[in-house]
């Protein structure tokens, strides 16, 4: 398993963007994919987005797609959200995962993911 830190979250106005990163400590990150998820107050874990080992297959939730973008960046150990044009019910804690494979799935089961980060707040208010 990897260790996965999230920053970037923060308060911000309706249409403005926020981009987040995750760190991530540990060998051999190019041998999986990760995802991106977020957990609004008295909802379910949503998973928004995922991306291959190589970053050459990615995926998004009907909810985000067109304005969220995910990538990574191997040499950095870091995996990306760029979130434009947010709307209130964007706000959550986002949470970043290692998945079991190098490729994403066809959904977004939390099983799939073995490794959380400890989430990072996006607060979009009017």
């Amino acid at each position: 398993q990897l260790h996965l830190v999230e920053s970037g979250g923060g308060l911000v106005q309706p249409g403005e963007s926020l981009k987040l990163s995750c760190i991530i400590s540990g060998w051999i990150l190019d041998h999986y994919a990760f995802g991106w998820f977020r957990q609004a107050p008295g909802k379910e874990r949503e998973g928004l987005s995922c991306i291959s080992n190589s970053g050459e297959h990615t995926n998004y939730a009907d909810s985000v797609k067109g304005r969220f973008t995910i990538s990574r960046d191997n040499d950095k150990s870091t995996v990306y959200l760029q979130m434009n044009s947010l709307k209130p019910e964007d706000t959550g804690v986002y949470y970043c995962a290692q998945a079991r494979a190098p490729y994403c799935g066809s959904d977004y089961d939390p099983n799939r993911f073995v490794s959380w980060g400890q989430g990072t707040q996006v607060t979009v208010f009017s």
